[in-house]
């Protein structure tokens, strides 16, 4: 029987139990039951979400791994284009052409640099706005009201 089977069930022997024509005996003891049987289904799915949290757990450490080969291949690559520029540019070579690959360098699309971010005049910057929930809730435990929130009280399960 499926959990949500078992819960329903449960509920049901509940309120048999307040009709005074029932059998109570027969009824608490499939109550009991059913309650051994919802802590066996409740114990398999608390084993479950275990096993995938740890699946997940694995899955984090490889991006992190991955991750890692990742940065080091671009480190490499960004190293070893640097070290043929310099010594494209040492020699004077602006180009070599072999039979696989054509090798240059040229002048990129001019960029910016921000010299003094404090000189750029306004109408160059735009400001986010940020809410500082943090804030707003201190501010809230502390007694005081703010306008346009809530204090709001939720659930969630708990495995251990």
């Amino acid at each position: 029987m499926k959990l949500y089977e078992l819960t329903e069930t449960y509920n049901n022997i509940l309120n048999l139990l307040e009709d005074d024509d029932a059998e109570v005996e027969g009824l608490e003891k499939a109550l009991e039951q059913l309650e051994e049987d919802i802590n066996v289904k409740a114990e398999n799915i608390a084993k479950l979400v275990k096993n995938i949290e740890s699946d997940i757990n694995s899955i984090k450490e490889e991006e992190k791994r991955l991750r890692s080969k990742k940065n080091t291949l671009q480190n490499k690559v960004k190293s070893l284009k640097d070290y043929l520029y310099d010594q494209l540019k040492a020699t004077g070579n602006k180009k070599v052409k072999t039979p696989l690959f054509s090798v240059w360098y040229q002048n990129n699309a001019p960029s910016l640099e921000i010299v003094d971010e404090y000189k750029i005049p306004d109408e160059f910057i735009e400001y986010e706005k940020k809410i500082l929930t943090r804030d707003i809730l201190n501010v809230i435990k502390s007694g005081l009201e703010v306008e346009g929130v809530n204090l709001k009280q939720t659930e969630s399960l708990r495995i251990r």
